[in-house]
């Protein structure tokens, strides 16, 4: 499927409902994240069953969860009310990126556990991803892409490495929607990476220890600042879909 609401079509077909749900879900929520669909746009169902080539049932089935998850907030009361795209707002960002720290700070204690072997090969690909991000940033002409993707590999990679499948799936849920800040106020947090990748080496340095205390302190030390760094940012900028 290709990433615009206008050419996207989740094919019927014999796909059976449930299916046909989540990739609705799926393609909606990707959507939002990217900012494709902005915050504090109104939802028209009918508008979106027709571009994505399915009937409202599944489409309304998949509103439902992304209201669920945060993604989409209810209407006010009243027949010609809509739902809208959830404001991005400075209480919202704090609260996602301390619960995002907490999953993935459980998650690099566990991954500090690891025996030598697999602890020592992953410090070193999070060092080099965390080398990489630092050269990225600092370019004359820094590819905003890069350095998001180089950021979020290297806190998937620790979160891959010790979560166990409850965790994952915590992880899953709730970090897209912190992805959401970090995509579209990327272009101001870029003077505040190279502090970040200085937490970032704390981290890798609590792993490569096998001091998971030390690694979880850091972890959950690195998000508490990026909640704060992330407030300055839109205090100065305003927050987005709630005016």
């Amino acid at each position: 499927m290709r990433s615009s609401l206008g050419t996207d079509h989740v094919a019927a077909g014999d796909v059976p409902r449930g299916e046909r749900v989540n990739r609705a879900y799926q393609l909606l929520r990707e959507l939002i994240v990217r900012g494709r669909l902005a915050p504090g746009t109104r939802i028209i169902e009918t508008e979106i069953a027709t571009r994505l080539g399915v009937s409202r049932t599944p489409v309304r089935s998949a509103l439902q969860r992304l209201q669920q998850e945060g993604y989409i907030v209810g209407s006010d009361a009243g027949r010609q009310s809509r739902p809208t795209i959830a404001p991005l707002t400075k209480e919202d960002a704090r609260e996602l990126f301390l619960i995002v720290g907490a999953i993935e700070s459980l998650a690099g204690r566990l991954a500090a556990q690891l025996p030598v072997g697999p602890r020592m090969l992953l410090a070193e690909t999070l060092r080099r991803y965390n080398t990489d991000l630092a050269q990225s940033a600092s370019a004359p002409r820094p590819d905003e892409n890069r350095v998001f993707d180089l950021d979020m590999g290297f806190h998937r990679l620790y979160v891959e490495a010790g979560a166990g499948p409850r965790l994952l799936a915590l992880h899953d849920a709730i970090k897209p929607q912190a992805e959401r800040y970090e995509r579209l106020y990327i272009s101001a947090l870029m003077d505040e990476i190279q502090t970040s990748v200085a937490e970032h080496e704390a981290i890798v340095a609590g792993i490569e220890a096998g001091d998971g205390p030390a690694a979880q302190l850091a972890i959950e030390t690195n998000w508490s600042n990026a909640a704060e760094r992330l407030a300055r940012v839109i205090a100065s900028m305003g927050e987005r879909g709630s005016w």
